[in-house]
């Protein structure tokens, strides 16, 4: 499994966000290098979104590309795009980042 992964559910309708395209970028100085991409499958999920594999402490980046997903709903969204932001540490560890989406909000936190 990736060391890190998302889930994005989109609580207007209460199912999974088909199609998101989803980024992930580390942070190098001031500028942002892009280790994986992918777009959400039927549960909301991208799968290997990186490459399994210790990532280094840092700061990363998750882009949701949540304009492509209203569009293609015929949604007016008023977030083009939601980039949570996060740090990880030196211990290893899983890090789940789930997006929940509507319209006009979006909430993110730590899962497991």
């Amino acid at each position: 499994m990736s060391q890190i992964t998302t889930h994005v559910l989109d609580t207007a309708s209460g199912k999974p966000a088909v199609g998101v395209p989803i980024y992930l970028y580390q942070q190098n100085g001031s500028d942002w290098i892009e280790l994986g991409c992918g777009i959400t499958n039927n549960d909301g999920r991208v799968k290997g979104l990186v490459d399994e594999g210790r990532l280094p402490s840092g700061i990363y980046r998750m882009h949701f590309d949540t304009k492509c997903y209203f569009s293609s709903h015929e949604i007016d969204g008023f977030y083009p795009y939601v980039d949570v932001v996060f740090e990880l540490d030196d211990s290893g560890s899983h890090y789940h980042v789930p997006l929940l989406l509507s319209p006009f909000g979006y909430s993110t936190y730590r899962g497991s």
